[in-house]
């Protein structure tokens, strides 16, 4: 028996989801002067329960929650970047560096990206799942 090929947001995902968990506890444990991104509590917190939630949904196996996961946070990055430049909501809280905005258009972009290319191939009936 073949196993099912895993889909590109699923993998996606399955990666990231660590990542934002591990990005959220460093936080905590970087003392601020000595990290190139923000130690913010709020943001840490973010970080973990966003997180938490990719996988959540990661374990549901269900392709249009994975790709609607990647999509919603690959815009949440934009977002981040955007507020930084301008100042906006949660600026004071996050307390973003240079380094935040250039990872939030980067994975923003990509997040978004992989996401929409997911729910093309949905559409064309071209999806894996896991």
């Amino acid at each position: 028996m073949r196993a099912k090929k895993k889909s590109l947001n699923y993998i996606t995902l399955m990666i990231f989801a660590p990542v934002l968990i591990l990005a959220g506890g460093a936080g905590f444990l970087i003392p601020g002067d000595k990290s190139l991104t923000s130690g913010a509590m709020p943001y840490n917190i973010f970080h973990l329960i966003s997180g938490s939630i990719g996988l959540a949904i990661l374990l549901t196996r269900r392709e249009k929650w994975i790709i609607g996961f990647n999509i919603v946070f690959g815009l949440i990055d934009l977002y981040q970047a955007l507020a930084s430049y301008m100042h906006l909501f949660p600026e004071k809280l996050f307390r973003w560096t240079r380094v935040d905005d250039i990872l939030h258009i980067i994975l923003g972009l990509m997040l978004v990206g992989i996401g929409c290319y997911g729910a093309f191939n949905r559409r064309q009936g071209k999806s894996h799942l896991p």
